[in-house]
Formats: C-alpha cells, sequence, structure tokens
C-alpha cells in the first residue's frame, strides 16, 4: 500500500526512514502549537480553541500535502502571518478576528482559482532558475538564524543588531550539547542522528529542570469557541458594513506573503530534496498548490490564520525524507497532539534548535551551481541569499532577488518578450516595496 501510494522505491526511500523523517520535522515545528494560540490569544481569541486549531489546520495540511502531492513538505499556521493577523489587522485596523478569519478564508478561495487559472504554475515558472538556487540557501540561513536565536547563541544587540549570547545559561548549554550530539551522529551516519538528537535534548532538558509544564484544562470541545465563528460577509464588505481599502489590503497582504513564502519553501525543500526536474520544474506543482489552498481554508474554518508551507520540512528532508509519506507522519502526529495540545511544551526550544542549525548548513550546497562570475546571476542571488534571514521573510528575499535580476537584464539590452511576466512580477515588487515605505 506505502509503495502504491508514495512510490519510496523510486525514490529510494523506505517505510522506516519516512516515519523518521516525518517525527523529525514534526518535533523541530511543534512549537507552533503553542506560539500560534499565544499571538491569536492577543487578537483576543480564545487560547484553547486556537490550539486546538492549529493541531487539526497542520494535522489536514499536511495529510493533504502529503496524499494529494506526495511530497515531504509540513504545512502549518504560518509565524509572521499570525502576528500580521492580531497586531495590523485586529490591533491596530480595529478588525474583529472573526473577521480577518473571514478574509483568511477568502485568501484560501482566491488561491484556489488562481491555482486552477495556472497563475500561479506561471508565477513560478517565471522565476529565474539561478535564484532557486540562492532561495534554496537563504533559507537555510534562515532556518540557522531562528536555530542560533531559539539556542541563545545569537541574541539581540542595540548597538550591533544581533551578538553572542550567554553561553552559560542552561538553556543556550543544552542546545550546543545537542549540536555536538546530533553533529557527531551525522559524522558516524547514524540514521535518525536529528530526531535521536532532539530527543536527548528534550531529556536532558527535564532532568535539567528546564521544561516546566502547566497546562490548562483542555478538551476537543474548546475548538467550538473558533471554529465556524469566521465572518465572511464582513469580509467582502456585504450586510451594510461596507468594503473598504483596508479590507483590500488585508486579503492583498494574505495573499502576497503566502504566495511567495510558500514559493521560497518550495523551492528550498524540492531542490533540497532532490525532486526538481532536470529542466528545473517542479513535478506535481498543482497538486503542491491545492493542498497549500485547501489548508487555508480549513484553518479559517477551525479558527486559525493562513496556514503556509514551513521551512522545518528541510529538518525531515535531511534525515531521508523524499515522499508524501513523511508529510502524513508529521499530520497524523498533529492529529495526535490535538487530544494533548498543551502538552506539546514538553518539547524545549533549546532542543529542537540545534536540529534546524545543522539543516541550514547542509542547505548551502547548492550555491555551487551559481555562476559567480557573472554579474548579472550572481548580484540578484547574493541579493536573494542575504535578505532572506536578515529581513526574516523569505518572500523579502525573492522579491529583492527578482526585481535585481529583471533591473540589470533590463539595463544589459537582454530583456525578451517571453519574460513579460518577469517583469510584471518584478514591477509589483516595487510596488509593494513603496507602499511599504509610506505606511
Amino acid at each position: 500500500m506505502f509503495e502504491r501510494l508514495f512510490r519510496l522505491a523510486e525514490h529510494g526511500t523506505s517505510v522506516r526512514t519516512e516515519v523518521l523523517a516525518g517525527a523529525t520535522t514534526f518535533l523541530t515545528m511543534a512549537y507552533i502549537v503553542l506560539v500560534n494560540p499565544a499571538i491569536l490569544h492577543d487578537a483576543g481569541m480564545p487560547g484553547a480553541a486556537v490550539a486546538a486549531a492549529t493541531c487539526l489546520a497542520a494535522g489536514v495540511g499536511c495529510l493533504l500535502m502529503g496524499l494529494l502531492a506526495n511530497y515531504p513538505i509540513a504545512l502549518a499556521p504560518g509565524m509572521g502571518l499570525n502576528a500580521y493577523f492580531t497586531y495590523t489587522v485586529v490591533k491596530t485596523m480595529g478588525v474583529p478576528w472573526e473577521t480577518a478569519l473571514g478574509c483568511v478564508f477568502i485568501s484560501g478561495v482566491a488561491f484556489v482559482i488562481l491555482t486552477v487559472a495556472g497563475v500561479r504554475q506561471l508565477i513560478v515558472a517565471a522565476i529565474p532558475k539561478p535564484l532557486f538556487a540562492a532561495v534554496a540557501a537563504g533559507v537555510g540561513l534562515f532556518i540557522a538564524f531562528i536555530g542560533l536565536k531559539s539556542a541563545g547563541i545569537v541574541v539581540a544587540s542595540p548597538a550591533t543588531f544581533v551578538t553572542l549570547g550567554d553561553l552559560h545559561q542552561p538553556a543556550t548549554l543544552l542546545a550546543i550539547l545537542g549540536l555536538l550530539v546530533i553533529g557527531a551522529l551525522m559524522a558516524w551516519r547514524v540514521k535518525g542522528a536529528m530526531l535521536i538528537g532532539i530527543l536527548a535534548a528534550t531529556a536532558g532538558g527535564w532532568a535539567l529542570g528546564l521544561v516546566t509544564i502547566a497546562p490548562q484544562p483542555y478538551s476537543l470541545t474548546e475548538m467550538t469557541a473558533t471554529a465556524f465563528r469566521l465572518d465572511i460577509g464582513a469580509a467582502l464588505g456585504i450586510g451594510g458594513k461596507g468594503f473598504t481599502v483596508a479590507l483590500l489590503e488585508i486579503l492583498f497582504v494574505f495573499l502576497f506573503v503566502d504566495l511567495f513564502d510558500n514559493v521560497g519553501t518550495l523551492v528550498a525543500v524540492t531542490k533540497r530534496a532532490g525532486l526538481v526536474a532536470p529542466d528545473g520544474t517542479v513535478p506535481r506543482l498543482n497538486r503542491i498548490l491545492f493542498a497549500d489552498a485547501g489548508a487555508t481554508i480549513v484553518g479559517s474554518l477551525a479558527g486559525t490564520s493562513t496556514v503556509v508551507s514551513y521551512i522545518e520540512s528541510a529538518a525531515g528532508v535531511a534525515v531521508g525524507g523524499r515522499t508524501g509519506l513523511t508529510a502524513v507522519v508529521t499530520g497524523l502526529l498533529f492529529l495526535v497532539a490535538l487530544f494533548v495540545a498543551p502538552w506539546v511544551q514538553a518539547i524545549p526550544a533549546a532542543a529542537a534548535a540545534p536540529a534546524l542549525i545543522l539543516v541550514g548548513a547542509m542547505m548551502m550546497s547548492p550555491l555551487a551551481e551559481i555562476d559567480w562570475d557573472d554579474p548579472g546571476v550572481s548580484i540578484p542571488a547574493f541579493l536573494t541569499l542575504i535578505t532572506i534571514p536578515l529581513t526574516f521573510s523569505i518572500a523579502n528575499g525573492l522579491s529583492i532577488g527578482v526585481t535585481a535580476f529583471a533591473a540589470i537584464r533590463l539595463v544589459r539590452g537582454k530583456a525578451k518578450p517571453s519574460d513579460w511576466l518577469l517583469y510584471v512580477l518584478a514591477a509589483l515588487f516595487v510596488a509593494r516595496f513603496i507602499y511599504l515605505a509610506s505606511v
């Protein structure tokens, strides 16, 4: 059955490897079960209900990706978009969270329409292939930066933006120990090195008293506080509430950021897994995009913000995940977490951080594919590579890289009519940057 569904032999993998990969991906992104409710609670949403909705949306999204598209890519409510939902849409614009959920639902439906029309596929095809390698490596730096931050090895500094953290902190020492354990196991070619390292660090955290759990009373019925509470009518501006420019802006941000974050993650993970076709295309792309759109719709109905592809999927790919079985395992673990959501905090951030750091290191290999002697390629590639981690946004890095690539191509007189969508995208990115500078 597994062979028929996922074509394991064709991808050079096994059930055992895929299960290890799925569990590793889950452990590296389990923090979302705690962080997403904490952020959306500030929007006035019940925390326990959002925790359940987060698990359900992530579980369904991963299952859709695995069964429909057969890719080892995990999905969950997106960091960044949940903060935009809470602090910009609800708290700054004064939009009720029910209306904001309606906007999330509409953006998911719009994604389905754009996928059916082939627009999203055209956009992916229009991105210059040299930037695929830069995006993959940039996402690697991004993942490593997140890991270093979670470990406390890198901290904020008013003088230098970032600096070395206090290495005497117990959590930081635990992360460094985990880094050494995983690194040594990987050097010895031990299967499941990252999963073993995360579990070992978690056990160490328990032993050192770094994990404190005080779960609140919780049951699946909590989800009724947010499930199907979205107000699509208000989001569309019907019922006398009026369609406003603010709501149009909300829809645009949900669409734009989700689209290009997902494209960047998709490119990085598939490239790392060796799933990109020889001509640079991504097989079954439309199925991947349908899975993503469907997960966002389910998430809005359950009561959470936009669902996106997660860069932590690269952790599962790094331990051998190559098919949708990896995503299915991750999804099943999220559905199990649905019943014990408050207990997921047993995995401290410092335990998952070493895996993210080492996955980042493993994602640097595509840089060898870039022609660094050609300024028309190397400049956009470098800008993409550096701005993804430094702006904390895959979408920003991809936007700057595409714009730079189009601009250099234009001034060198190498523009072709067939590249029209590239220049349309670059113009939209420039308009976005102008808009961001004005708000």
